[in-house]
């Protein structure tokens, strides 16, 4: 499993890919979707993901649906126009974090890395 600190630094484009991918999802449907895609090897919490679900909607990237289902109430979160120029950008950005990451990943000893 990878651990929550590695995560946390990339919380919002995890969030932000899966919603612009599945389109309106619940939280807990969200961290779902992400333990099945990375085969149990990424576990969201709910005390990580709210906070980020209710400062994005704060920030207008995301707007939030309400529906009654079996006698309770789900939200539903779903990406604003300005919430599809963000994901966009984050994901360009962790792009070039991985490529980076995979370079330092494969340093060779003794090697001038210019």
């Amino acid at each position: 499993m990878i651990s929550s600190d590695l995560i946390k630094g990339s919380l919002k484009t995890i969030v932000l890919r899966i919603l612009q991918q599945e389109g309106p999802l619940h939280g807990y449907a969200i961290t779902q979707k992400v333990e099945m895609i990375t085969a149990g090897k990424m576990k969201l919490t709910y005390g990580a993901l709210y906070p980020l679900l209710y400062k994005l909607e704060k920030e207008k990237v995301l707007v939030t649906a309400r529906e009654i289902k079996n006698n309770r109430i789900r939200i539903y979160y779903n990406l604003t126009p300005k919430g599809h120029s963000v994901v966009k950008e984050k994901i360009r950005e962790l792009t070039e974090f991985i490529e980076s990451l995979q370079r330092i990943v494969e340093l060779q000893p003794g090697l001038n890395h210019a």
